[in-house]
């Protein structure tokens, strides 16, 4: 098959750190993001895709693999976890379909430290041939890379690693500038490195290229001219609890929320606007890469989407990161625009963000992934009215939360609903119903749901 085959179309994947699932403006009025919107606008959005996991390792694992934290281990960040080199992946079924494969930027697959380039051994093995890391924005203080090295080139590594300190040690959430000029800011030299690289692809095969911006994950630290882009007073306040004080089992979450950060007035609206600027810095990259796609004569036969590994809380319920099964950190971006598929669609059936690769193997052509749990979207490219899951199933250290378009659930480690959220009526899961004798048939439901799905995919 030639390249230009519509049975091979390139593939282009653009994976933020840490981006909620309304950080769009296709979705929502407080920041800005025209590239990412004519995605959506061009192929599928889909409302109602869950991370696997809400932490950055355990979901880019499962991702990878199509498989679970409980088929993976992995139920939580270990800074000293290696993906094992005979790991299956869809990397290598597109590798192995004949795709010249890269990556640039964040893969978090093995650990953020020392020297990345020491272990892109590891990374080919995943099945992505070209190789551009760079850790995430904490890990970057003590992590090399091509980056870095220009960084210290620069002289502002040294600079980078001194505010980073600071933040940490005197407030975390903190909304400034960071020292790193603009052009040397870390999710422009992604974008710069995957733009040039596919500015210089032979055209002798199919190509995937995925990108991995390591924004908008915080720091909340997005250069200027992009941190000074949006007003705090216009950012929208945050969500808050009303949960009624019904007396039912507790997890992870009930621990986190007793020791939120000390907000002071204006910082939330500080560190949104910022984490918007970001975004906006992004999209402003993901649309020069369009560009280039588009300057080579291939966007009508390119495969664009976009995910992120999970969401942030930005000041909502009182949280900052993620860690946990509400919305804004478990509830993640999914797009696709796949070339002779309907455009211009929103599906909400229940999608997990595994899903991904399933159907980036289905629309190369490609075999299915043996061992995976994942399913393909292609159905619902073509019939945004098509099913495609009863419920997204998510975990993180032991707890386990699924959501189907009507109801979300969480179990603590010792198996009792903690968390239920009535989604048609409360979207924003502000009444917590768990133990209430109204939902006792609904808790029973979900319950019975969640183990059958764990049994089910228990190999």
């Amino acid at each position: 098959m030639s390249p230009s085959d519509p049975a091979r179309p390139n593939i282009l994947l653009v994976m933020t750190d840490q981006q909620r699932w309304d950080a769009m403006s296709c979705v929502s009025d407080w920041l800005v993001t025209p590239n990412i919107d004519w995605i959506a606008r061009s192929g599928t959005r889909f409302s109602d895709a869950y991370t696997n996991s809400p932490v950055c390792i355990p979901a880019r694992v499962s991702l990878a693999t199509g498989r679970y934290p409980h088929n993976t281990g992995v139920w939580q960040n270990e800074n000293d976890y290696t993906m094992p080199t005979e790991t299956l992946t869809w990397m290598q079924g597109l590798r192995s379909a004949g795709y010249a494969t890269s990556v640039f930027g964040k893969t978090h697959l093995h650990p953020h430290n020392g020297d990345l380039r020491d272990r892109e051994h590891l990374v080919r093995a995943y099945g992505l041939d070209h190789v551009d890391e760079i850790a995430g924005p904490r890990a970057t203080n003590i992590t090399r890379s091509h980056m870095t090295d220009r960084w210290e080139e620069a002289g502002v590594y040294t600079a980078y690693r001194l505010d980073s300190r600071d933040r940490f040690a005197t407030k975390a959430w903190v909304a400034r500038p960071t020292p790193v000029p603009l052009e040397h800011y870390a999710d422009v030299y992604v974008g710069q490195q995957a733009k040039a690289h596919l500015q210089e692809q032979d055209g002798t095969a199919p190509w995937f290229c995925w990108v991995g911006f390591g924004g908008p994950h915080e720091p909340w630290d997005a250069p200027e001219p992009y941190a000074s882009m949006f007003d705090p007073e216009s950012m929208p306040p945050p969500i808050e609890a009303a949960w009624p004080d019904q007396a039912r089992p507790k997890g992870r979450l009930d621990r986190r929320m007793k020791r939120g950060p000390a907000f002071e007035p204006g910082d939330v609206g500080r560190l949104r606007a910022n984490y918007a600027g970001n975004m906006a810095l992004i999209d402003d990259q993901i649309g020069e890469i369009l560009g280039v796609v588009e300057a080579r004569g291939e966007l009508e036969n390119t495969v664009v989407a976009l995910v992120s590994d999970h969401g942030e809380m930005n000041g909502d319920f009182g949280l900052i990161y993620k860690q946990n099964f509400l919305n804004p950190s478990a509830r993640v971006p999914f797009l696709i625009r796949a070339p002779g598929m309907v455009a211009g669609a929103t599906s909400s059936v229940p999608v997990e963000l595994m899903d991904l690769g399933a159907t980036l193997l289905e629309l190369a052509g490609a075999e299915p992934m043996e061992g995976s749990f994942a399913r393909s979207l292609v159905p619902v490219l073509e019939d945004p009215l098509r099913g495609h899951r009863e419920a997204a199933l998510s975990e993180l250290s032991g707890e386990v939360m699924l959501a189907t378009t009507e109801w979300k659930m969480a179990l603590n480690k010792q198996g009792e609903i903690y968390l239920l959220f009535d989604l048609v009526n409360d979207p924003h899961e502000t009444r917590n119903l768990a133990a209430l004798p109204e939902v006792r048939d609904v808790e029973q439901d979900l319950r019975r749901l969640a183990l059958e799905r764990l049994v089910q995919t228990a190999r």
